[in-house]
């Protein structure tokens, strides 16, 4: 394997089946850009019945995600990463909705790794010591919003994350400058044919052919965020 690398930790493998035969996914792994890889935390559980969540200590309502079978799945991949020289600048992620946010800054640093594992989080929540014991490196939401479980949100996170590896987009102009790259500040209004529609038409500087007035007028123009 080459490029970035991918991981996916996940009691419901089947989930992501369709996103990674996707156009834009399908292309880059085709050429080797980036890929990916799903992997069953269940298969990591020891006892014949692949148990991975019980009861919380202290007592609390929803069972919790266990810390062994994520820490094997977690130490393998890794293992085999560093084993065969595919990969040294390693992350993993655990989705949570008591992580910090998923900002346009974060993922265009794990965009700069070679490797990121993505734990799914689910249940009410996952034991404590995946965090203190290093297992992964840092939890992350998506929103204020609370999801039935991590699946969405790695699709939200590997989606950020790969549209910047160089090559992935095409045509790699298509992201700069594009919105969330300052903070407060979203992207501007655009337009594309008819010049009229109902009541409404297309503003003339941008039909002007003026590339100064137009610049300006998206600079006025850009929606904040929030």
């Amino acid at each position: 394997m080459s490029g970035m690398q991918i991981a996916l930790f996940t009691l419901f493998p089947h989930f992501f089946d369709s996103f990674f035969e996707q156009s834009l996914w399908a292309k880059a792994v085709d050429k080797k850009l980036i890929s990916f890889s799903v992997i069953d935390i269940r298969q990591y559980a020891t006892d014949k019945h692949q148990v991975t969540d019980d009861r919380p200590f202290g007592g609390g309502p929803g069972m919790i995600m266990k810390v062994e079978p994520i820490d094997r799945a977690v130490s393998q991949w890794k293992e085999q990463l560093l084993s065969n020289n595919t990969a040294t600048r390693i992350q993993t992620v655990l989705t949570s909705a008591t992580g910090v946010d998923c900002t346009q800054e974060r993922v265009r640093s794990l965009a700069q790794l070679d490797a990121v594992g993505i734990v799914c989080g689910h249940y009410g929540g996952v034991d404590e010591r995946v965090l203190e014991l290093g297992i992964v490196d840092q939890e992350i939401r998506v929103g204020s919003a609370v999801l039935s479980g991590g699946e969405p949100a790695a699709i939200y996170i590997t989606d950020a994350v790969s549209r910047l590896v160089p090559g992935f987009m095409g045509n790699q102009q298509s992201i700069i400058g594009e919105s969330h790259d300052e903070p407060g500040l979203g992207g501007y209004p655009q337009y594309t044919r008819p010049e009229v529609y109902k009541t409404k038409s297309v503003p003339e500087v941008l039909k002007s052919g003026n590339h100064a007035e137009i610049k300006a007028w998206k600079e006025q123009h850009r929606k904040k965020l929030g």
